[in-house]
């Protein structure tokens, strides 16, 4: 679990505005929109994610699903349980509070994973998982959607199996995603009621294996 309040530093809690939230709070929160959080592929975005209690326990709900659909298959397994780590997204200003995030995720994931597998883990799994974490749990502003010293915009990854088990990861910045999550006033998905999301990638990578994301 994070670090409660009481071993934080007032000047820390002020500065920051850094709140302990429980998990009993956290659980019936997330109760209110259960069903996505056991939809593998659901995406979800904590904009000042902390150390990660939101974030954990979607995760925790997303690979218990894996594991009742998928354990015995342990490719599929890999495969759904990658999806499911790259669905989970997070911003928090503060660096040890993001890799203290990226490392309970990774623990969570790799503890489930080596329960049900043992030595027959790859490590080609773990570090796709790892190099995920990596792209999707971001230190920046989620108010100014730039890097803490404002120098660049926040950006993240998305990631999409394709057939063949093959994943094509798009890049854009959060700046952008925001900006297509509504339809611009009087646009055609106005008046035709719809809501449009069409974001503009910054980057467009090849399509390479799930178990290979990780390599250089």
């Amino acid at each position: 679990m994070s670090v409660p309040i009481a071993h934080k530093s007032k000047k820390r809690i002020r500065d920051h505005g850094e709140v302990f939230t429980h998990e009993k709070e956290v659980n019936a929160m997330l109760d209110l929109v259960k069903r996505e959080t056991e939809r593998i592929d659901s995406r979800f975005l904590e904009p000042a994610c902390g150390t990660g209690n939101f974030l954990y326990e979607i995760l925790r709900r997303k690979l218990e699903i894996v594991k009742q659909r998928y354990r015995k298959s342990q490719f599929e397994y890999e495969k759904y349980a990658i999806i499911a780590v790259s669905s989970i997204y997070g911003v928090d200003l503060l660096e040890d509070n993001v890799q203290e995030c990226v490392d309970r995720l990774y623990k969570l994931f790799d503890e489930e994973y080596a329960r049900l597998y043992k030595n027959k883990c790859k490590a080609s799994c773990r570090n796709s998982v790892s190099f995920i974490l990596s792209k999707n749990i971001i230190q920046g502003d989620a108010l100014t959607l730039k890097t803490p010293d404002e120098s660049k915009a926040i950006v993240f990854s998305e990631w999409n199996i394709a057939k063949d088990n093959l994943v094509k990861r798009r890049d854009y910045t959060l700046a952008n995603l925001l900006e297509n999550a509504l339809p611009e006033p009087g646009s055609l998905f106005e008046i035709l009621g719809e809501n449009a999301f069409i974001p503009r990638p910054i980057a467009d990578y090849p399509l390479t294996h799930f178990l290979k994301i990780g390599e250089p």
